[in-house]
């Protein structure tokens, strides 16, 4: 047991701690530490931390975090859509090299959002606004070169879509995050894992969801070295997308495909099995390409030097390489960057 001062004396030693007009003995200090929950730094570094003691516990923070939370209302949660909105058009026009900063701090407003959330009526709307966020975050990041980064965003964007309790969002994280695998040289596990996606999706999707996950399992089969799961994935990719010129997904935004979109990704395929088929699709996606779709746009072209280099028409791939480089420069794609290089070097 300790033997500390009188009353009376130790209200003058924190009166002259307090003032600094004397220091803090060390058997004192080992007591006030325990007393306050405080560091040895503080206790030395701070003399107010003897006139305000501090909470050690944090409850205060805490509570004060849980209330902020409860607060966020359906507006606010808009408010973070029309964001994750605005940076979606900002993407495709400009690149992903320019949204690094701004996206990582939406989705640390989204997290924060979400973990001091208590209620369920509460933290759906969050979680659902978090889930295409992470997503599309993700997406840049694979495009920016930053693959761990990308695949911990699809993780965050698929336990945000389970959290809101959305297959559709889950499905669409699950196969994009197959791209991860892929061009890290796993295709036939990529392949397994947009499988995956369909039967996680099931009956609850759309017909354009739908339509979207055989393309994007065409184009994976191609390049697993699959050309019969190719084609047959595009066959049902054309059989679910609804008509008409409409390319969104009224369901899910982050979703874009129409006749002229898949006619792109059809031709994507069909460059990677060597099909001559290839250059017809191409070209028909090609007059009907949106100009806003910058890095679409690359990627078209990439896809049309490749499919020149298959039957031989390395002029033509040439142009399209050129033409490829030039937007590529535009939006700062690492991915289509890697990707000319690769079809320069067999050229």
């Amino acid at each position: 047991m300790l033997t500390v001062a009188s009353t009376a004396s130790l209200r003058v030693y924190v009166s002259e701690w307090e003032n600094g007009r004397r220091s803090i003995s060390a058997r004192y200090a080992k007591i006030l530490r325990a007393l306050l929950g405080i560091t040895d730094d503080e206790l030395h570094g701070r003399a107010e931390a003897l006139a305000v003691p501090v909470v050690a516990d944090g409850y205060d923070e805490l509570i004060s975090r849980i209330d902020a939370a409860r607060s966020v209302s359906l507006t606010m949660v808009t408010t973070f859509m029309d964001q994750t909105e605005l940076f979606r058009t900002m993407d495709r026009q400009m690149g992903a090299a320019s949204l690094v900063d701004p996206m990582t701090g939406h989705l640390t407003k989204l997290e924060d959002a979400l973990t001091f959330a208590v209620l369920p009526e509460t933290r759906r709307p969050v979680a659902l606004a978090l889930a295409g966020a992470a997503t599309l975050a993700a997406w840049q990041a694979l495009d920016v070169g930053a693959v761990e980064r990308a695949w911990r965003h699809y993780e965050l964007g698929k336990r945000a879509a389970q959290e809101a309790d959305e297959p559709m969002y889950l499905a669409h994280a699950t196969a994009e995050q197959a791209y991860v695998l892929c061009d890290a040289g796993r295709a036939t596990v990529a392949v397994q894992l947009i499988r995956d996606a369909q039967r996680v999706g099931g009956k609850t999707m759309s017909p354009r969801l739908m339509a979207w996950l055989y393309a994007a399992e065409a184009e994976i089969c191609a390049r697993a070295g699959l050309p019969d799961d190719c084609r047959r994935a595009l066959e049902n990719a054309m059989r679910h997308l609804p008509p008409g010129e409409e390319a969104r997904d009224a369901d899910m935004l982050s979703i874009f495909l129409n006749e002229g979109h898949l006619s792109r990704w059809r031709g994507n395929a069909l460059a990677l099995i060597g099909d001559d088929e290839a250059v017809t699709s191409l070209y028909d996606a090609l007059d009907s390409a949106d100009p806003t779709f910058i890095r679409a746009s690359a990627g078209l072209r990439c896809d049309l030097a490749q499919a020149h280099m298959a039957r031989g028409e390395y002029d033509q791939a040439h142009e399209h390489l050129r033409q490829a480089r030039l937007l590529a420069s535009r939006t700062g794609s690492v991915r289509h960057r890697r990707r000319i290089e690769q079809l320069t070097q067999r050229l």
